[in-house]
């Protein structure tokens, strides 16, 4: 008999962002897999006697192969375990779900999605900002800062990044911003654009640095080698409030 997978989003770190639904299924789940940045404080949910497999990747260190993942998942839903795949932020967004989905479906393991508090929405919460503003920030987007080679994506659309009127976030932004705040400047965006560096998110050790696109790329451009994890909001928000 095959068992069952739940994708939890287990937020951005605040156990107490963790939704109602997450934890009931980290309380039923015969084995967690775990992120890195999901762990700590969630995995106090878990019961006694449930498997607990860490599998978490982390830009410029060891970390499991997807194909690695995928296939842990298989195994333990097919000896019938209810597993729990807990994914830090909102599992749906550069959390790597949709391979892991298809892992799933090829070996018919039934599955769910529970989503979670994105790190985004939890930046713009903890700095006393919206995404969004009537007129002139009506779209929000949001974009990887590198790709599998840890390198900033190519084919990237340069006029929609460097639109002006746009709220846009930058995951993963610490290795690449520097090079991409160039782009973005050469594609019309004022260097003069506010930006926030966001760090470790709703963790007690939470920084906000209040700055610009220019100035994140010459703070970045020094110091990229920081092992908190970050996001870059950018846009007519994130100078905070007027």
């Amino acid at each position: 008999m095959s068992g069952f997978v739940s994708f939890v989003g287990s937020g951005p770190g605040d156990p107490e962002l963790l939704t109602l639904k997450a934890a009931a299924r980290l309380k039923a789940a015969d084995a967690v897999l775990f992120d890195d940045l999901s762990s700590a404080a969630m995995l106090g949910h878990v019961r006694p006697g449930a498997e607990l497999v860490a599998v978490g990747k982390r830009a410029g260190r060891p970390s499991p192969r997807q194909d690695h993942v995928s296939r842990l998942l298989v195994d333990y839903a097919t000896g019938g375990a209810r597993v729990v795949r807990l994914k830090s932020g909102d599992p749906g967004i550069f959390g790597r779900l949709e391979e892991e989905i298809t892992a799933c479906r090829a070996a018919d393991i039934g599955f769910e999605i529970i989503p979670g508090v994105s790190s985004a929405s939890a930046a713009a919460a903890a700095a006393g900002i919206p995404l969004t503003r009537r007129l002139s920030a009506r779209r929000v987007q949001f974009l990887t800062g590198h790709d599998v080679r840890g390198a900033l994506p190519e084919g990237m659309r340069m006029a929609a990044l460097a639109d002006p009127e746009a709220t846009t976030v930058v995951f993963m932004p610490r290795r690449t911003f520097a090079e991409l705040a160039e782009l973005l400047i050469a594609a019309g965006l004022p260097p003069q654009t506010p930006a926030l560096l966001a760090e470790n998110v709703s963790h007690p050790d939470q920084a906000l640095t209040w700055s610009s696109v220019g100035g994140l790329r010459d703070i970045l451009a020094g110091d990229a080698a920081g092992a908190a994890p970050a996001l870059i909001l950018y846009g007519p928000l994130a100078g905070g409030a007027e």
